[in-house]
């Protein structure tokens, strides 16, 4: 079945305690890293929205409680003229993760078939060229083993005008709303015609979407960072391995650390 963004539009307000719910699973992102560093694991998540969704938001509360070495944020813009003069993946391809790395895309290779389209930057041939592009592109991500996990935060426009209303009257927040984000408020039923095609021919096996209702932005950072953390647990090993066998030895003589006939840590 299709995606039908309608069907994300409750804007439900966080039945728990938000605090305790945002640490319990910030301290649960934290272990699953580990998780990935230890079994050199490499993960890829996008998100993808309408402006001022609060996709940041949500990068800002999932990446808190992570080792700053093995995470990159890539907040993605128009290309520049290098880029334009290539194949539109080809700046993606740059900022994968290696073995134990996550990449965090903010905006993604999904700009062809979305603003590249609407706006008239691709044309016809290279926009629909786009999808099978995509999930080639895709599908060789998760071949090798990375985990691919894509996010659409989506809000109404009565949410979305809100929230602009609001960086206009708050100096602090004005450097985050453009020109742009009108010429794109104006183009919302292409926009959403443009989504419809993007989840019809991009919602695979291999890579499915998952809608997130960003009308109300606790619950909807809770929802995003929960399906984070489930696919993450889902795809790692359980498991971790033995301590290094000269990591013991040179603890033990450093430290007298050992274990005792129960396998238990006996420090000295």
């Amino acid at each position: 079945m299709t995606i039908d963004l309608s069907d994300y539009e409750r804007g439900e307000p966080l039945a728990g305690d938000y605090s305790y719910e945002l640490k319990d699973l910030q301290d649960r992102l934290a272990r699953l890293q580990a998780r990935m560093i230890v079994h050199g694991k490499r993960a890829i998540l996008l998100l993808e929205g309408w402006d001022a969704a609060g996709k940041g938001g949500i990068v800002k509360r999932l990446t808190a409680g992570l080792d700053p070495r093995y995470f990159e944020v890539f907040p993605i813009a128009a290309p520049t003229p290098p880029e334009r003069e290539r194949h539109f993946l080809w700046r993606f391809w740059r900022d994968l993760p290696g073995a134990g790395d996550w990449s965090i895309f903010d905006r993604s290779w999904y700009g062809r078939v979305l603003v590249e389209r609407v706006e008239g930057f691709a044309s016809e041939a290279e926009w629909t060229r786009g999808f099978d592009e995509i999930n080639e592109f895709e599908a060789s991500q998760t071949d090798l083993g990375t985990i691919l996990i894509k996010l659409f935060v989506h809000v109404t426009q009565e949410e979305q005008d809100r929230r602009f209303i609001d960086r206009l009257e708050k100096p602090h927040k004005r450097w985050k709303i453009t020109t742009d984000d009108f010429r794109n408020r104006k183009k919302r039923g292409d926009y959403l015609a443009a989504m419809h095609d993007m989840f019809a021919r991009t919602d695979t096996r291999w890579a499915p979407w998952t809608v997130v209702d960003g009308n109300d932005k606790k619950a909807a950072r809770i929802a995003a960072l929960t399906t984070v953390a489930d696919r993450l647990d889902a795809a790692l090993p359980v498991d971790f391995p033995e301590l290094d066998k000269q990591v013991a030895k040179a603890a033990k003589k450093a430290l007298g650390w050992g274990k005792n006939e129960k396998g238990r840590a006996e420090p000295k």
